[in-house]
């Protein structure tokens, strides 16, 4: 993960902030703030589990302020962050998974939940998740579009082989199905009754 602070100002690890804002979700924090506020509260112990050191003049475990944390996770790269998490959770799922078995991967769209309010619409992504709902890979959706346009860039950076993809009627396009193929995946596409056209009534004056 490229780190947006200048050299001069890292007094604590990104991998350390990272780690301590994804112990923050399931601890019930929602936002930038809330994650700096668990990082503040939370117990020594676990601050330096997650990557945190003492303060070599003092001795004493010293957390960055929650401004910090704020300031740090705003600056981030999203799809570089994306990326990281994509690669390092296939890795470890690869670890107990039989060289040739097939793997099914779900591309699917999601609303981001809290995303929505007065002055923005809900934040709208399109994700990459394996069966047991690890999320390999995510873009966001461009307000003004829809998910059609992300199918290949969100796969790109996943590994196919083996892979077998399933997404909604949406992404059943010849586009998609040649890309899926020169990449080694297999496909299962969704494919729908078109609709009836209806028929105009007369106008009963007419008729």
């Amino acid at each position: 993960m490229p780190d947006p602070r200048d050299r001069r100002g890292r007094r604590h690890p990104l991998s350390a902030l990272l780690a301590a804002a994804a112990a923050a979700v399931p601890a019930g924090s929602r936002s930038l703030a809330a994650f700096g506020e668990w990082i503040t509260d939370a117990p020594r112990w676990a601050v330096r589990t997650l990557g945190f050191a003492p303060d070599p003049l003092i001795g004493q475990m010293v957390v960055p302020h929650p401004a910090t944390v704020r300031r740090v996770l705003a600056r981030l790269d999203g799809d570089a962050l994306d990326a990281a998490i994509g690669a390092f959770l296939p890795a470890r799922a690869a670890r107990t998974r039989k060289p040739d078995a097939l793997r099914p991967i779900a591309v699917d769209g999601k609303t981001v939940r809290g995303s929505c309010t007065r002055t923005q619409v809900a934040i709208s992504l399109l994700a990459a998740m394996t069966r047991s709902g690890e999320v390999l890979a995510q873009r966001q959706v461009a307000d003004k579009s829809n998910e059609m346009p992300l199918f290949a860039p969100l796969l790109n950076g996943v590994d196919l082989t083996h892979a077998v993809i399933t997404a909604d009627a949406l992404h059943t396009q010849h586009g998609h199905g040649t890309y899926l193929r020169s990449r080694g995946a297999h496909y299962i596409a969704v494919v729908k009754k078109p609709r009836r056209p209806v028929q105009p009534r007369p106008h009963p004056a007419l008729a």
